[in-house]
């Protein structure tokens, strides 16, 4: 073996030690999503409405919990018509839509009026919960939540987890999900 191809194959061993080392340390906060069959992380956040919500509220209802970066952005705005456009059917599924990002609830308040939500939108101001779901990131030095979902059945537990979704397509396959998880 020649210096030159030692030296690419050590290069590649090292890289393929220290990445995985550099980016746990520079996420050291950040969950895991909470895996399928877990309980579902419980939680206390303001609603749109200014009232304390948590996850026990929603007992006995499929739970939609979705996690998204800011209100009034076009993909995040996107999303949450495509969630009411869709309300109905939900209901029908006795499945509740809760929406959360770090946004204050009087942003949410705003944003549900203007673009006639009618579903909870949860205020995690700090980031905690959106960490507890493995659903944070940081934009320009401040942490958002990711846009990740996570389908919670009657009883409390992750029953589907979606990372990294598109907007435009995403309550479609939410319910398309969902009516599988209650087919069984």
């Amino acid at each position: 073996m020649t210096s030159s191809r030692r030296f690419v194959l050590g290069l590649l061993f090292l890289l393929a030690v220290l990445v995985p080392v550099m980016r746990a340390q520079a996420a050291p906060d950040a969950a895991a999503t909470p895996a399928v069959g877990s309980p579902a992380p419980d939680f206390s956040l303001t609603t749109n409405e200014g009232h304390p919500a948590s996850l026990k509220d929603f007992r006995g209802k499929w739970v939609v919990l979705y996690f998204y970066p800011k209100d009034f952005t076009g993909g995040c705005t996107l999303e949450a018509h495509n969630f009411q456009r869709d309300l109905a059917q939900y209901e029908k599924a006795n499945a509740a839509i809760v929406g959360v990002s770090v946004d204050t609830a009087e942003s949410h308040k705003s944003f549900c009026a203007k673009e006639g939500l009618a579903f909870k939108l949860l205020s995690d101001p700090d980031a905690k919960v959106s960490t507890q779901y493995g659903s944070v990131m940081e934009y320009n030095g401040a942490k958002l939540a990711a846009r990740n979902t996570f389908i919670v059945d009657p009883e409390g537990k992750i029953a589907k987890v979606f990372t990294g979704v598109k907007p435009a397509t995403h309550s479609e396959e939410v319910l398309g999900a969902l009516t599988a998880l209650q087919s069984h």
